[in-house]
């Protein structure tokens, strides 16, 4: 099995003044820099590495001469929240963390591939697996900090008897066999079983719950734990949600304004057919912005996760637009699905 160099720090030919797990590729970001004559750059960061941004900064100082590094204190939960306030007053913007949605000659993205071995716990995830001689077929999908050993992934599978089937989901994809938080169109295989290599639990959970006829098993190797994704806990949720907010005669619908997550259309259609519906149109979504409304429940059009990851701590009911068309009776409550982005912008 061949071993690939991309996001080793000991292979990006730099010497780094700051110990890191990611490979922040500082050599293509300084040869942008020069070759852009850039006087001004930003740097974006994912809320996990917000920490990192100053000593990123510091590096890459040291590597070029007069030019102001600008770090965006802007939320950032994926390629879909560029800080576009930051990015018109840069030559060169900086996106850490995430892989490109939508290319711009203006930006520059680092995925921050992951320096963690996924294949031992890859080994240990065999044990969740169908045997190979009873079912071959399995999907393999990751996320974008470990695409730069997808290939090596789909290879070792193989050497253990398996068929594996992978696929680009769509353009707001930008790799064969990723998924993101809110698109998991990779999975559209055919195969029974997928497994999920990465971090985290909200990817295989929305998979789990997209693909509801698929068994999916979990292969973290940051946490150095594998389980089958299980959704029962998140249903009961959603469907609490959805009940409560049946008693609801005001709904507040929400437009999130940042680049990558507004649907307008859709916020528009539910406006215009409810009476009783409110647009509110803000850039960051959270329960105490929320709590100054008095609405009896919210309908969120932005990304799917701020109603899934934060349903339970907003005050009053809130729904994806697919729950709310069951809250008011338009579709039948077994139609529960769960809330995807589909294109980019």
């Amino acid at each position: 099995m061949s071993q690939r160099t991309e996001g080793d720090l000991t292979k990006t030919g730099m010497s780094l003044k700051h110990d890191r797990e990611w490979d922040y590729e500082l050599d293509r970001i300084v040869e942008a820099v020069e070759e852009r004559d850039a006087d001004k750059v930003g740097l974006q960061f994912p809320e996990g590495l917000k920490r990192r941004a100053p000593a990123v900064a510091d590096d890459l100082r040291e590597l070029t001469d007069d030019v102001t590094y600008l770090i965006s204190g802007q939320p950032c939960y994926g390629a879909c929240d560029l800080d576009t306030y930051l990015m018109r007053r840069c030559d060169v913007f900086v996106h850490f963390g995430h892989s490109p949605m939508k290319e711009s000659d203006k930006i520059i993205y680092v995925p921050l591939f992951s320096n963690v071995d996924p294949f031992p716990i890859m080994e240990e995830s065999l044990a969740e697996l169908a045997d190979p001689e009873d079912d071959p077929d399995v999907g393999l999908v990751t996320t974008a900090q470990h695409m730069n050993l997808f290939g090596d992934m789909v290879d070792w599978l193989e050497e253990r008897g398996y068929e594996v089937h992978t696929r680009r989901g769509d353009d707001r994809l930008t790799h064969e066999g990723q998924v993101l938080g809110c698109n998991y169109a990779s999975a559209d295989i055919d195969a029974d079983q997928v497994l999920y290599v990465g971090g985290g639990k909200f990817h295989p959970l929305g998979l789990a719950m997209e693909h509801p006829d698929k068994t999916v098993v979990i292969g973290d190797p940051v946490n150095n734990v594998v389980k089958v994704a299980d959704t029962e806990k998140f249903l009961k949720q959603r469907y609490g949600a959805v009940h409560r907010a049946m008693d609801a005669d005001t709904f507040g619908v929400i437009f999130c304004t940042k680049i990558g997550q507004g649907r307008w259309e859709k916020a528009e259609e539910i406006v215009e057919e409810n009476d009783n519906a409110h647009l509110i149109t803000m850039d960051e979504v959270t329960p105490d912005r929320l709590r100054n409304f008095d609405f009896d429940a919210f309908v969120n059009t932005g990304c799917p996760r701020i109603t899934t990851d934060d349903g339970p701590r907003f005050h009053k009911p809130m729904l994806t637009p697919g729950e709310y068309e069951i809250a008011v009776g338009n579709e039948p409550l077994e139609n529960l699905e769960f809330d995807t982005f589909h294109g980019t912008w």
